[in-house]
């Protein structure tokens, strides 16, 4: 394998990233309307745009012509809503550690897939297990944890660079991809067990992206074998 200087200037640019720079500009311009809103007009938001576990629930028994009626535009919804900017800024941070290197592999439809349908799907896991539960359940968690799992899934062996606290001194240092996804897996577990009960809808969102985005890889790998 030729590892010289001219193979390296020969390569084409990778590709814009375009459906992690739309996500995130529409997060961030929701993020920016809900701050110019009163209180009330705040918690209104949040209820329209929020996937409630108790409603989702009550769609999911209904027949599914009656589900846009009955709150199915929320569960995407719900994905560009955060009421805090800590929120906001640490699933963005995560989207593009890892998205940005999934969207690049596998193409704009597939990231797409993963980030809206693992969010998706990570609601209705939610109102599965706490059907009673009236809060809406805001934020891109279970859709940022999806793409998590799909670059697990389509990296398995790779590293990530980090800087890292040594003393007073920070040190880049590239760690393997399964440490640092297994370190963040550990602290969602964590404040899941001794959080109150958004903790326990944390953890859910968390676990079932993440789970959904490990199988949307392992399936892109197993059509990719088949391919002429």
């Amino acid at each position: 394998m030729n590892y010289g200087i001219v193979s390296n200037w020969s390569k084409a640019p990778p590709p814009v990233p375009w459906v992690i720079i739309c996500i995130t500009m529409g997060s961030l311009l929701a993020k920016l309307a809900y701050t110019f809103l009163t209180p009330l007009e705040q918690q209104i938001m949040i209820e329209a745009a929020g996937a409630a576990p108790r409603a989702t629930a009550h769609m999911l028994a209904q027949p599914l012509r009656a589900w846009p009626d009955a709150g199915l535009a929320t569960l995407v919804t719900a994905l560009f809503v955060h009421s805090g900017w800590a929120h906001l800024v640490g699933n963005l941070a995560y989207l593009w550690v890892f998205g940005v290197k999934v969207e690049q592999k596998l193409g704009a439809m597939y990231v797409m897939g993963v980030f809206f349908v693992g969010g998706a799907l990570a609601h209705v896991m939610v109102a599965l297990q706490l059907p009673q539960l009236e809060t809406p359940v805001i934020g891109s968690s279970g859709a940022v944890s999806a793409m998590v799992g799909a670059y697990l899934g389509l990296f398995p062996s790779s590293r990530i660079g980090l800087f890292l606290p040594l003393g007073l001194y920070l040190q880049f240092a590239r760690v393997p991809a399964v440490l640092v996804i297994g370190s963040w897996f550990t602290l969602q577990l964590v404040y899941s067990v001794f959080g109150p009960i958004t903790g326990a809808v944390a953890w859910w969102t968390h676990l079932a992206g993440f789970v959904l985005g490990l199988m949307f890889a392992m399936l892109a790998r197993a059509l990719a074998q088949f391919r002429i």
